[in-house]
């Protein structure tokens, strides 16, 4: 089992994320806070898998906790989705520096929510769609030509025709289902690609991956 934390300062949120994932066979909600300080202090008793953090809150502020709980002088990080109604690049850029592991609007689904925990818990990283390429084109100001390479960038075995593609529409936003859909491929075989190109381009996740393809002109072919 999944175990998750919710914590948001409406009770409706948390009722609605709880109904949500408590529905799935594999994910158990442990508890619900209204509150930063509540969420650090459970978050460090119950040690949940994943925590779905809001970014305004009472208290600590949900990317000050999520700093403290996932930041990179973290022993042992706790896994961080923030889920919130504000879509600003600064809180999206905040969030994924002090160690998030994705990045959702309340307003993405149901569908999206479990995904994301799921995400989350095998180390993944995950961005609302409707966010993503904005983002990644803003992180790479607007460019998507082979100028913006770095040395690090090159990646240590050519990519496949294939695996370019399953790239190529990450990087415009789309989850794992939609590009199995897109390309007409099975769920396992775009996971698997995505994990190949991952290692011989050294990302660490989707986010990432997405980052490279904007960032080396990949989009642009």
């Amino acid at each position: 089992m999944i175990r998750v934390l919710i914590a948001d300062d409406q009770e409706m949120v948390r009722a609605g994320f709880r109904m949500i994932l408590d529905g799935e066979e594999d994910i158990e909600v442990v508890g619900d806070v209204g509150n930063g300080d509540d969420a650090l202090r459970l978050a460090r008793e119950l040690r949940p898998d994943v925590c779905l953090m809001d970014i305004r809150m009472p208290g600590t502020d949900g990317l000050e906790a999520t700093r403290r709980l996932a930041g990179s002088g973290v022993s042992d990080p706790v896994r961080v989705v923030v889920v919130t109604t504000f879509d600003l690049d600064e809180y999206v850029a905040s969030a994924l520096a002090n160690g998030a592991s994705g990045f959702l609007l309340k307003d993405a689904g149901p569908a999206l929510l479990v995904e994301a925990v799921h995400a989350a818990e095998r180390g993944d990283a995950m961005v609302s769609p409707q966010i993503t390429v904005r983002l990644l084109k803003h992180f790479n100001g607007g460019a998507s030509s082979p100028g913006g390479e770095r040395e690090s960038d090159r990646p240590s075995e050519e990519l496949t025709e294939r695996e370019r593609d399953v790239v190529r529409e990450v990087a415009n936003g789309l989850t794992n289902t939609e590009v199995s859909g897109r390309l007409y491929m099975s769920l396992s075989t775009v996971k698997s690609h995505l994990a190949a190109v991952q290692g011989k381009i050294g990302a660490r996740n989707r986010v990432e991956t997405a980052a490279w393809a904007w960032r080396t002109g990949l989009m642009a072919e």
